[in-house]
């Protein structure tokens, strides 16, 4: 990463480090391979010329953005094919998740790629809907790039609520079609990638009727543009939906259908079938459906982390290299990161990226495990894989968010440019609260599931999932215990008691003579409250455990740091949840006050590591793209180089002084 001269405060700051970088890198990276392996493609792909943007896509227009991304995205995905060797020999999610795990894709299309649902969402549609016959068929011509597929489920009127689509397939024995309609407006298709310009085919989800009987949602291969011209086929209307507060580039879509033939063997069918006579065939496997749900959850999940991670390497770089004010008259100009309230602000982000970092590999092992069981049939583990992927990714898609906007604050008023980057990385990052299942949705199907275990405690049910356990505790409050662990307990005491004030509330309403209906919603601020805790409860124990069995593995400078930054997670959220642990807790307020200390403590002791831990995620400037957080630290140079690409400064007096600001001037005067 080395370029011109390195700040001096960056070089300070990097000989402060205490830890070996290179080996939270290879962790980070799960392994030493990885690493090298990572460097190597990115070193070999973005050498290659025309990837790189002249002039910064922020001064394109919105036809241009997507257009010169697009040219980007194939000239990625052409040369990943010539330089990712290993890849024949790896699985296609296994190649998805190390392509996206090292943000090898941020350096080119920064607001994301219009492939992004060909490359995720189609194939694992495919894979995961379609028959042995069909994924063979589909799969071969969708990795060769023979075509280019979106997935659409999302409608205009409809979107987490999936049993409400209005879109119809109609099956006519006559002819061994499906009929594709879109009766109203609102059963248009809204929001998928790749739909405006790019994708010729899409995985449509639509609700199937035999001879006027509904049998549900299912997916159908939809060809909605020629392959040789491109245009939309007789009854397709397609179209983009404009820009964005994010993913400008993505090119999502709207799609309509005016009776729309397909032929049968369209429909994908792993879960169900549908024979040449109009016979509707249910699989007895349908759940295995789930299991593309649940991987793209961890891939969300996987992203907010690297989003937030991105975003804390520029405001602690830059953080480092700023100076204002004075902390003593007559003293130096501070960095700003020397102050306690910048610390405040940017030391959790670093650990809250690596508490999601590592849930993320620890759901994804999960993820392999429960599908495994899946394919043989066992379906036991489902539900608490679904609960637990839904509060994984309402809570990273949440804190990582948040995070990525107060680093962008903590960078003051040049946070605010573009090319900082931290305003595109808020706006791709909270993108993640709303798409595959909107947060408050998602927390209140964790909330039922909560309420349906408390209902099975109380009834003497033993069997409960691992993650629920701590509802049936019945132990008295002990008094409180400031060590991790007790912190954890102290956590699990919330939420339990958040899920029985739930529940009381309920059940009073219902008894006032509401319908258990209101009275779920009357109590649902409540119920959503209680399950961010229970998430919040995972969270906290994941990340520990994770710590903790590998601190022993680790060097003792890096095992210690890592340490710091758990506890410093823990005090954080035992802060801000303060009013939480005092409601149902023995928390008193002298505890409240030794807290606070010791978070004062911990931030003075992980100060001197900032920028050497957000070295460690090893973000190439190219992949950062930002002003402010390069390697080098030359902050006020790239500001003033990056002001100079403006086509505004192509030239000394714009025409508009002419055209407009003269005559305004003179006529004034």
């Amino acid at each position: 990463m080395a370029g011109k001269k390195v700040n001096e405060d960056l070089l300070n700051e990097r000989a402060k480090c205490n830890f070996d970088v290179e080996e939270l890198t290879n962790l980070l990276d799960d392994g030493v391979e990885h690493t090298k392996r990572r460097r190597t493609l990115e070193q070999n792909i973005l050498s290659i010329e025309g990837l790189q943007d002249d002039i910064p896509e922020e001064y394109l227009s919105h036809k241009e953005k997507y257009e010169n991304g697009l040219r980007k995205t194939l000239l990625m995905c052409k040369a990943l094919q010539t330089y990712d060797k290993e890849s024949a020999g790896r699985s296609f999610q296994e190649n998805i998740r190390l392509n996206f795990r090292n943000s090898l894709w941020s350096a080119v299309t920064k607001d994301t790629s219009p492939l992004l649902l060909h490359l995720e969402m189609f194939m694992i549609a495919i894979l995961e809907q379609g028959n042995e016959e069909q994924r063979e068929y589909w799969s071969k011509k969708a990795t060769n790039f023979e075509i280019i597929g979106t997935y659409a489920q999302t409608e205009l009127g409809h979107g987490t609520f999936i049993r409400g689509l209005e879109t119809q397939a109609t099956y006519d024995v006559g002819t061994e079609e499906f009929v594709l309609h879109s009766p109203t407006i609102t059963a248009y298709k809204w929001w998928p990638g790749g739909m405006g310009h790019t994708a010729n085919y899409c995985v449509v989800m639509a609700q199937l009727y035999i001879k006027g009987k509904n049998y549900g949602i299912q997916p159908f291969m939809v060809q909605i543009r020629d392959e040789e011209t491109h245009m939309p086929l007789p009854g397709v209307k397609v179209g983009e939906i404009g820009p964005k507060l994010g993913f400008n580039t993505v090119n999502n879509g709207f799609l309509g259908f005016d009776n729309v033939r397909i032929p049968r063997d369209r429909m994908l069918m792993k879960n169900a079938q549908v024979l040449k006579d109009g016979t509707y065939k249910a699989s007895p496997n349908s759940k295995l459906a789930y299991g593309a749900m649940v991987y793209v959850r961890v891939v969300i999940i996987n992203s907010a982390c690297k989003y937030l991670a991105r975003a804390t390497t520029i405001a602690v770089r830059y953080s480092a290299i700023r100076r204002q004010s004075q902390l003593k008259p007559n003293a130096p100009e501070p960095q700003i990161i020397d102050y306690v309230t910048q610390q405040h602000k940017l030391l959790i982000a670093i650990s809250t990226s690596h508490a999601y970092h590592f849930t993320a590999r620890w759901l994804w092992d999960l993820y392999t495990k429960t599908n495994q069981e899946l394919r043989r049939g066992e379906f036991k583990n489902l539900p608490e894989l679904h609960i637990l992927a839904c509060s994984m990714k309402v809570l990273s898609s949440a804190d990582c968010t948040a995070l990525i906007e107060k680093c962008r604050l903590a960078c003051g008023g040049h946070g605010y440019l573009m090319s900082s980057s931290l305003p595109i990385l808020y706006g791709v990052s909270t993108a993640t609260v709303t798409y595959e299942g909107e947060n408050t949705v998602l927390l209140l199907q964790v909330a039922r599931s909560l309420v349906k275990t408390w209902d099975q405690i109380l009834k003497g049910h033993i069997s409960v999932s691992p993650s629920m356990v701590y509802l049936g505790n019945r132990t008295p409050l002990p008094k409180w215990d400031s060590s991790l662990q007790g912190i954890l307990e102290s956590f699990k005491r919330v939420a339990k008691g958040k899920v029985s004030a739930s529940v009381s509330s309920i059940d009073q309403y219902r008894k006032s003579g509401l319908s258990p209906e209101d009275a779920w919603n009357k109590a649902s601020v409540q119920l959503i409250s209680a399950a961010e805790a229970h998430a919040r409860i995972i969270v906290l124990s994941v990340y520990k455990a994770e710590i903790e069995r590998r601190a022993s593995t680790l060097s003792s400078p890096l095992a210690t740091v890592l340490l710091e930054l758990l506890e410093l997670y823990y005090i954080y959220w035992a802060l801000e949840k303060t009013g939480d642990l005092l409601l149902y807790t023995k928390l008193s307020e002298k505890d409240v006050r030794d807290l606070q200390h010791r978070y004062e403590d911990i931030l003075e002791k992980i100060r001197p590591n900032a920028v050497g831990l957000v070295d460690a995620f090893d973000f190439r400037d190219e992949i950062l793209s930002s002003t402010l957080g390069a390697y080098d630290g030359r902050a006020y140079e790239r500001l003033m180089e990056e002001a100079l690409k403006s086509p505004l400064n192509k030239e000394p007096v714009n025409q508009s002084f002419e055209k407009y600001l003269k005559p305004f001037m003179r006529g004034k005067l």
